[in-house]
């Protein structure tokens, strides 16, 4: 979502760090381009105002100016002004002593609430929790049956009563069997509404009173900028909110809010949105935020998405694999799956330090090519994928056919995993084992920390 904030930012400070002396004016005109960024992304004007006095009075001092590299100090200085902009640390749902949890989902219609409650569910259903998911829309018949559906697919319990007339009521009895049968959390998906709707924020106020939720959570679709952050004020004044979620964060918006609403409300965002899929929901860290933005990539967050999709035995067998040169394109098709299943490869390749100058990010990240390898291999047989060598022309022409793909995308597939072997076979002849730098290596030192 940020792409061009980002895009613009690095330029500027690519530009600031070529200088080889910093003076305050070009350091002041830098940050007029800053501003000019950030204001352009539909970040809030005040927030853009404290946001550049505090950089420029840190980046004209003489400790700055002084420095052996001055470019990279006032880098450094934007990095963690960023940070702090946006919470400065990672804030999570905490449990409380006496179980269940009590999560109220609220925002407005349309913003991806319920979609978001289903999200939540999944992931503490990943943690081992059970929860149960509540639809207190009484307006909308539909609303309540699409929430069913969505704990259906994830194989979770929710709560509906379609006979009942009062939110309030759907809650208190959700709760009570919750409560009896041991689910936790209970995550309420109440009727979106307008902030301006007094009927309807005056029903959020009584349900809060009646089942004093441990968490209100409000859920802003973030492509909606400026607006995202005045609805989330008026919210929290009327209702009260502990925190928020940013959705569509995958959109091409400006996408100003995720810089704006913390400073603007005082509460943390707790996770952002990262696409439709019900496992396209990520904590937010300011820090990891604050990294992409600046082209510094977010390694912890690439190498926890491996790790959901890798366990730590698969990495460790893909490991030996590599080293004893065995590695065939049967494991090949199981990677491709499991890189599939850790999200869209524009956000993975974002990730990645450094991918902007290593020009990774002007490559055709088309998904549609995986489905196309994945397809090629399938029409193999079982001795081709084991031994790819014995593909002459005529297996070729089957296998293309087989595939409903042309006999150069099955060449193009089997020179492509012929140079991925030459290459690790070089690595390792240069002293570089696999045990030292391998990504599966690297998935389990980041389970043992």
């Amino acid at each position: 979502m940020l792409d061009n904030l980002s895009d613009k930012l690095q330029g500027i400070l690519k530009r600031l760090r070529g200088q080889g002396k910093l003076t305050e004016k070009n350091i002041g005109e830098a940050l007029k381009e800053v501003r000019i960024a950030l204001l352009e992304a539909d970040v809030n004007y005040k927030v853009v105002k404290g946001f550049i006095e505090r950089i420029s009075s840190k980046a004209v001092g003489e400790e700055v100016l002084k420095s052996l590299t001055p470019g990279q100090q006032v880098i450094k200085i934007v990095h963690q002004e960023l940070i702090d902009l946006m919470g400065g640390h990672q804030s999570k749902i905490q449990m409380p002593p006496n179980p269940p949890l009590v999560i109220m989902m609220v925002g407005l219609q349309g913003s991806g609430k319920t979609t978001t409650a289903g999200k939540l569910a999944s992931m503490f259903k990943k943690d081992g929790r059970r929860p149960m998911l509540v639809a207190a829309d009484v307006q909308r018949p539909a609303a309540r049956d699409q929430l069913k559906v969505l704990a259906d697919s994830l194989g979770v319990d929710c709560f509906l009563d379609h006979s009942a007339d009062r939110a309030e009521r759907v809650c208190r009895d959700a709760f009570k069997i919750a409560e009896k049968n041991g689910m936790n959390p209970v995550i309420i998906d109440t009727a979106g509404r307008l902030h301006v709707d007094k009927e309807l924020m005056d029903e959020l106020v009584q349900i809060k009173k009646k089942i004093l939720p441990h968490e209100v959570i409000l859920v802003a679709d973030a492509m909606t900028g400026q607006d995202a952050v005045t609805m989330a004020q008026e919210f929290d004044q009327k209702v009260g909110i502990d925190s928020i979620i940013l959705t569509k964060m995958d959109g091409d918006a400006r996408g100003g809010a995720a810089l704006s609403i913390r400073e603007v409300t005082g509460k943390p965002v707790k996770f952002i949105g990262t696409g439709e899929k019900l496992d396209l929901l990520e904590p937010f860290f300011p820090d990891r935020m604050a990294s992409r933005i600046l082209g510094m990539g977010d390694l912890l967050s690439l190498i926890e998405k491996a790790q959901n999709a890798y366990t730590q035995e698969e990495a460790i067998e893909l490991e030996k694999k590599l080293q004893k040169d065995s590695y065939t394109l049967e494991d090949f098709r199981q990677q491709l799956r499991q890189v599939k299943s850790m999200g869209p490869l524009e956000q993975l390749i974002k990730m990645i330090p450094g991918a902007s100058k290593m020009g990774l990010q002007t490559l055709d990240m088309d998904e549609s090519n995986f489905v196309r390898l994945e397809a090629i291999i399938d029409s193999m047989t079982p001795q081709e994928r084991r031994n790819y060598q014995i593909i002459n022309a005529s297996r070729k022409k089957r296998i293309a056919l087989g595939s409903g793909t042309n006999v150069q995308d099955v060449s193009r597939l089997l020179n492509q995993f012929h140079l991925m072997k030459k290459n690790i076979k070089r690595i390792k002849k240069m002293g570089f084992g696999m045990g030292g730098g391998g990504f599966g290596m690297g998935i389990r030192r980041f389970k043992r920390r």
